[in-house]
């Protein structure tokens, strides 16, 4: 293999697939990047066999010639030291040439590295998933929807199932649910899909979306998602993402979202998540993050305490109040993930009980909801 690559464009690259490397197989070629040429272009891919990404440097770009291909051909070079050696390589191109027995030589400017390589051929190959169940949505909401919903995964691996998002689509509405049985996030969103197609009980792996959602653009470009029986791809302009799904059946969620409240409250999202972090600091001293809520009169008074660090308290007054007086507690943990991820000016709370879930919904956008499980005070 023979090549010469616009640099710019070969660190994109690297950083794009960077993200599906091993860092703890005792395999070798899991620990490197793949690199194919051809007519096309230049190809890189990696895969830690979770999660696969490919991505590829298309041989010009707006007929600016971006890959110059001499010789065809493919070689596997150690992420680490490749990733490193690129971004600190002096000229504007690089050219890369592979030599007998996988030396690899990489020179821009005066600066020449060589590399050992590892035969290409040793390298997985990425699952073929089929073209028959697929659906378009735009990249800034898909973006949104995992920043929205990841958050409530479980990282404990009791409940495999937990530890994933599920994913469901019907009438073209999808919506994503996640839980650690603590907390859930739910987020749904109208996509381009066939009136026909269908599908539940998708779990895609919640690590695998936090890589992804990095990747994602924040535009409103279209992405296609291809939903196979154990894998997920997710096709991005040149580059392509695949993860493994979670085998299991996910609990059905319906019957712990309350359809009826007891106390509303509407109250602006940043002052509400500042007075949190406030009160947190406090909070953190005891065991589950503990903060109150005591509403009553329209106004809402915020209060944590612990035997090693004090008391904390703070009202907030401008705020609307529907229905009866309320005391709940709550981890603030979880509370301020919920608000961190919030675009919306105000939110509404809706409670049920001290002592029963209770959710946060935005009043401009009915397809966001969050649940969270209030914690026992006496």
């Amino acid at each position: 293999m023979k090549i010469s690559i616009l640099k710019n464009q070969l660190v994109q690259a690297i950083q794009n697939v960077h993200k599906a490397v091993s860092s703890k197989s005792t395999i070798p070629v899991l620990s490197g990047i793949k690199m194919a040429a051809d007519e096309q272009g230049l190809h890189f891919t990696a895969t830690d066999l979770e999660i696969g990404i490919e991505t590829l440097v298309p041989t010009l770009i707006d007929d600016e010639e971006i890959v110059q291909v001499k010789e065809a051909g493919a070689i596997v070079l150690s992420a680490r030291f490749f990733g490193e050696i690129v971004r600190k390589l002096p000229g504007k191109t690089v050219e890369i040439e592979v030599k007998q027995n996988y030396l690899t030589i990489i020179r821009s400017g005066k600066t020449e590295y060589n590399l050992h390589g590892l035969d290409h051929e040793e390298f997985p190959r990425l699952p073929q998933v089929a073209d028959n169940q697929v659906f378009s949505v735009q990249s800034d909401i898909l973006k949104d929807m995992i920043r929205q919903t990841s958050l409530a995964v479980s990282t404990e691996e009791i409940r495999p199932v937990l530890t994933g998002v599920v994913f469901a689509l019907k009438n073209g509405n999808l919506k994503f649910v996640a839980t650690d049985s603590h907390r859930l996030a739910t987020r749904e969103s109208i996509v381009e899909a066939p009136p026909e197609l269908e599908f539940a009980n998708v779990i895609v792996p919640g690590k695998a979306l936090n890589e992804l959602g990095r990747l994602l653009a924040d535009d409103d470009s279209l992405v296609d998602v291809l939903v196979s029986e154990n894998q997920v791809l997710v096709k991005m302009g040149l580059t392509k993402f695949y993860t493994r799904l979670i085998d299991g059946q996910y609990p059905d969620i319906s019957r712990i979202i309350p359809s009826t409240f007891k106390t509303g409250l509407t109250v602006n999202t940043k002052e509400l998540q500042g007075s949190i972090e406030r009160a947190s600091l406090v909070a953190k001293e005891n065991d589950n993050n503990l903060v109150r809520f005591n509403i009553k009169h329209n106004r809402l008074e915020i209060t944590s305490n612990s035997p090693d660090a004090g008391k904390y308290s703070e009202p907030i007054d401008e705020i609307e109040v529907t229905g009866d007086e309320l005391v709940i507690a709550f981890n603030s943990k979880y509370f301020l993930d919920a608000l961190r991820v919030i675009d919306s000016p105000d939110i509404l709370i809706e409670f049920t009980g001290s002592m029963s879930p209770f959710l946060i919904k935005l009043p401009d956008n009915p397809r966001y909801l969050h649940l969270i499980l209030p914690v026992r005070i006496y």
